[in-house]
């Protein structure tokens, strides 16, 4: 009898996740991103000084991923890959962020699938309230890519001084210390009107990207400067949002993810120990960040998990805990690197992980390293910016050194082969498989 509880625990589980899709009662999704956030950077991650509450009471009610990466090291291939399940590259990113090394002109194209079109056709509201970085120009804004509600900055905090609605410029200038407050009231706004339906509503808050200045209500707030201050009120406003999914008893019915779009910018306070390395760079610090699913009472409460996952893993992921077929929508749009986590959030033993690699992308320069289960290989040992330099290949084992400074290619020459000629594997899939960025006529 004992060995049967844990199996009949886990296909009640099973049971209830499939009777909501089946029933039409499909949960609502609430994507949370911070901006430039730090690994280390919330109380549940170990930060020191900054307190964060909330995120981390949303961490007791879920699941913490610790091994988890962004779509890549800067904003704009971060925020591509998040919305399509695709390796930047696949849709014509080389390098940059819109508004710097991408011309205003270009953006997302119109081509690739995203979340919110995913979403959109299985019947959900949509809504961004936060920042796009995108694309500028009228054929890549996000109601023009899956979102009924729109309110954001086009791109990052320091490049513009403009709120929109659509293609309406709704404030200019913003000022910049009151962003936080004014997307979660947005964001609550939308849960107000749509709770009665199952709704889509992505949050990619601009703090803590620099300039980083606090809000008047929370200015000397933190032991940890105005950095801390900005992300304790990004904690506060989550748990805003958080507070009206509870006044709406939506609750149990809605999956909240949490998550950073690169590591800390560099020249900030922000922290990413034990890694090393930041914003733009492959390094961990500059692509690991903090990541917390919850869905009570169907994820398990207070899990942690240290599986290999990834931004891209989200699409496919969410896309069927809801019921979308996304075979049915992806016949004619770039491959969707990504792949479906919920078994191993759910805590499924038996189950086996399915994500067995994955590649990193420096913000300028492109494809810089890959990881194969704890192993890290950079083919140019440069790029992993080791004290004194080195020549030929770096081979870090991430579980026994995490701040990537005992390079072990010469040990291991094989596993070196195998993983570089994976990766040009996978480099060539990628390129035989993409599509151009959007460029609109001026």
């Amino acid at each position: 009898m004992r060995t049967s509880i844990p199996l009949i625990l886990l296909c009640f589980g099973i049971f209830y996740v499939s009777r909501q899709v089946s029933a039409g009662d499909s949960p609502n999704v609430v994507v949370i991103m911070a901006d430039d956030l730090g690994y280390q950077d919330l109380g549940c991650y170990g930060h020191p000084e900054i307190k964060t509450p909330v995120l981390d009471q949303l961490a007791k009610t879920g699941v913490r991923l610790t091994s988890f990466y962004c779509g890549a090291t800067v904003c704009t291939p971060s925020r591509m890959a998040l919305m399509t399940g695709a390796y930047p590259p696949r849709l014509g990113w080389t390098k940059g962020v819109v508004g710097y090394m991408i011309n205003t002109r270009q953006g997302l194209s119109p081509q690739a699938l995203t979340m919110a079109e995913v979403f959109k056709s299985a019947g959900y509201a949509t809504c961004i309230s936060g920042k796009w970085h995108l694309g500028d120009a009228e054929p890549f804004r996000p109601h023009r890519q899956g979102f009924d509600r729109t309110y954001y900055t086009n791109k990052s905090n320091n490049q513009t001084t403009q709120l929109w609605r659509g293609d309406e410029v709704a404030e200019d200038p913003f000022d910049n210390r009151r962003l936080t407050a004014q997307f979660t009231r947005e964001a609550i706004r939308f849960i107000d009107k749509h709770h009665r339906e199952p709704f889509f509503l992505y949050v990619p808050y601009t703090a803590p990207h620099f300039p980083v200045e606090a809000h008047p209500d929370f200015e000397g707030h933190s032991t940890f400067g105005v950095y801390g201050d900005v992300v304790e009120e990004l904690d506060a406003r989550i748990g805003s949002v958080l507070g009206k999914l509870e006044e709406k008893d939506l609750t149990k019915k809605t999956i909240v993810v949490f998550l950073s779009d690169n590591g800390p910018q560099p020249g900030e306070q922000a922290l990413a120990n034990p890694y090393r390395g930041m914003k733009w760079d492959a390094l961990e610090g500059g692509t690991r960040v903090p990541c917390i699913v919850s869905w009570p009472g169907v994820l398990p409460a207070g899990r942690e998990s240290d599986a290999l996952i990834a931004a891209i893993d989200l699409l496919p992921t969410l896309s069927k805990v809801c019921g979308v077929d996304l075979h049915e929508l992806t016949q004619n749009i770039p491959h969707m690197d990504g792949v479906d986590v919920w078994d191993t959030l759910l805590g499924k033993h038996e189950s086996e992980h399915p994500r067995k690699d994955l590649m990193y992308w420096h913000g300028s320069k492109g494809f810089q390293a890959i990881r194969v289960g704890d192993w890290k290989l950079f083919p140019e040992a440069k790029n992993a910016k080791l004290p004194g330099g080195s020549e030929g290949p770096a081979l870090f084992h991430l579980k026994k050194d995490p701040s990537e400074t005992v390079n072990l290619a010469s040990q291991y020459p094989d596993r070196v082969k195998q993983m570089q000629a994976l990766a040009k594997q996978q480099l060539d899939a990628i390129m035989g498989q993409k599509i151009s960025l959007g460029e609109s006529l001026p």
